[in-house]
């Protein structure tokens, strides 16, 4: 009866630190001043220079708070506020309805950055803890699991360097992206293809980083099909900024 009695107060103590968890990273999203707003930046920052460095200070946040994931949601709320002022920039160079510039930031900030993130953070989540864990050498050792909140970290960490590329980047460089011929179509794949190589390799940094993970080298693996794909694009002359230029503002090309 002891070890039933160890593992039913194991798993009633992981959801006591669990659930509180994340109500309370809930509430601080509206908590500005329990934010640290100057971190972030520089992670930010970091992410796009110098991202290891960024989960070096993940290991030390592990040691310090017994955790992987932030407890501050200040990185996602940000991110929030940058990418609602990119989309209202965008409407504002190629849009003219009100109503249309409102449901295009709506379904940019829920749908692309957080639904979107969310799916892809309870996919890597699933596959990280069902495949790519380490076995236990025995059953004195402490099982590890990837968080979910953590996986959404990834997303979202991996998320900014593509945003700076293609939101704020693609936005200097649209009228030029979006205009015809070869050289448009061939800048315009290459941004695509940076981006989101450089979002495929932030999600091998941010896994690769847990020590009871293994073959995190599968992360990798889409940036040899983004490398591939991209010379078929190109000469089949698929401009991708024309494309989600159009899907936003088919009235302006």
């Amino acid at each position: 009866m002891l070890p039933t009695t160890s593992r039913g107060r194991s798993s009633s103590s992981t959801s006591r630190t669990t659930n509180p968890l994340f109500i309370q990273y809930l509430r601080r999203i509206i908590k500005w001043q329990q934010m640290d707003i100057e971190y972030t930046f520089w992670q930010m920052l970091h992410l796009c220079t110098s991202p290891k460095v960024v989960y070096q200070h993940t290991k030390y946040h592990k040691q310090t708070k017994n955790q992987w994931a932030r407890d501050d949601p200040a990185f996602v709320v940000i991110c929030s506020l940058l990418l609602a002022v990119a989309t209202l920039a965008y409407c504002a160079a190629y849009d003219h309805s009100a109503a249309h510039t409102v449901f295009i930031v709506i379904s940019v900030l829920l749908f692309h950055f957080l639904f979107i993130g969310m799916l892809l953070a309870t996919f890597c989540w699933f596959l990280t803890n069902s495949y790519l864990r380490e076995e236990a050498p025995n059953s004195h050792v402490v099982e590890q699991r990837v968080e979910w909140l953590y996986a959404f970290d990834v997303h979202c960490n991996s998320f900014f360097p593509m945003f700076v590329m293609l939101y704020v980047l693609h936005y200097f460089l649209s009228p030029l992206l979006v205009a015809h011929g070869f050289i448009p179509v061939l800048l315009s794949n290459l941004l695509f293809m940076v981006a989101s190589s450089y979002y495929h390799y932030l999600n091998f940094l941010g896994y690769d980083v847990l020590p009871f993970l293994e073959r995190t080298t599968f992360f990798l693996y889409p940036i040899s099909v983004v490398i591939v794909l991209s010379p078929i694009l190109i000469l089949s002359g698929f401009n991708p900024s024309r494309y989600f230029m159009n899907m936003y503002f088919s009235h302006w090309l």
